[in-house]
């Protein structure tokens, strides 16, 4: 139960308020949610690209209203979990994971009251980014300690997210997009930037066969074409590199699997 008002419920419900409307509710009292100095901004823009990207992420929001019930809305900084399906009205189910960026004039009590809420609603894990001392993330999870996450260390939630993310993706640019670029590869099917380049030598030296063959004159059939201009064995290519030269060995290409 809300510490701050446990002894009555308050008045307002979360059907009163519209959409940019700058109130959370908490047990039908409304809280006044203020705009963000530019370091809380630039923190939920960067660690939301490195979030949003992850290739086992289905949904990820800014600031989302969910709202359990009449009495309670609460905005998530950055929430992700499923994709919300109500047409009209706020979010009913809790995001999985939260992120709340804690700044200059963060009320501690009202935050932790927050959190609070959230796991009550379902939420798994919350991240708290704090922007004042050293850089670092807070990790709550229900019934356990919070742990902390220093500047040089990685974050982590299994069965949200695939891969963990650094620390600094809330507090650099740099480390936010190499983070939000690894994950766009892996959505594509690139483990990395180093696959990709492989992909793209690959790709090249099976065009140089086919470009090497017919520029001895010799006619390429469809079937060994397509084989060769798929092909992603280096070392296959690299064989059938060596063969070009003889029209016995030339033979041999179009007739081998790949």
């Amino acid at each position: 139960m809300n510490r701050k008002y446990d002894l009555q419920t308050g008045p307002f419900r979360a059907s009163y308020i519209g959409d940019g409307d700058p109130y959370e509710l908490s047990n039908g009292h409304a809280i006044q949610c203020l705009p963000s100095r530019a370091d809380h901004a630039e923190s939920n823009l960067t660690g939301g690209a490195a979030l949003e990207t992850d290739p086992d992420v289905e949904w990820a929001g800014v600031d989302v209203g969910y709202s359990p019930n009449e009495g309670n809305l609460r905005a998530a900084d950055l929430g992700l979990g499923e994709r919300p399906t109500e047409r009209k009205g706020w979010a009913k189910k809790a995001p999985r994971l939260v992120v709340e960026v804690a700044g200059v004039g963060q009320d501690e009590e009202s935050l932790q009251e927050k959190i609070g809420e959230f796991f009550a609603a379902g939420t798994e894990v919350v991240w708290v980014v704090r922007l004042l001392g050293p850089h670092r993330v807070e990790v709550y999870e229900p019934g356990k300690p919070v742990v902390i996450r220093n500047a040089d260390e990685e974050l982590s939630a299994p069965g949200i997210l695939r891969n963990p993310l650094p620390v600094m993706v809330f507090f650099q640019r740099d480390a936010s997009h190499e983070a939000t670029l690894r994950n766009l590869l892996q959505r594509k099917g690139f483990e990395n930037l180093d696959a990709v380049l492989e992909a793209g030598r690959e790709a090249g030296m099976a065009l140089s066969v086919v470009t090497v063959l017919e520029g001895r004159g010799l006619e390429v059939p469809d079937e060994a074409r397509e084989r060769i201009l798929t092909c992603r064995d280096a070392d296959v290519l690299r064989r059938w590199l060596g063969r070009t030269g003889n029209v016995a060995a030339v033979e041999e290409i179009f007739a081998e699997p790949a």
